[in-house]
């Protein structure tokens, strides 16, 4: 079984086992957003639990 190198460039397993992934929209535009707007989607955020089942399975050896 491989894994899916799309979804393991974009979310990362923490030490305590919880899933991290980057925040939507900080790709481009970036001077047309505010200050403040663009604050808001810096860092990191954590994965449901909804998706975490879909996420064991592209990425199986996580």
């Amino acid at each position: 079984m491989k894994t899916h190198k799309g979804t393991a460039k974009r979310f990362k397993k923490t030490g305590s086992g919880k899933w991290v992934r980057p925040k939507a929209w900080r790709g481009h535009h970036l001077e047309i957003k505010s200050s403040r707007r663009t604050r808001r989607y810096a860092g990191k955020a954590i994965v449901s639990k909804t998706h975490e089942a879909q996420l064991k399975r592209l990425m199986p050896y996580e």
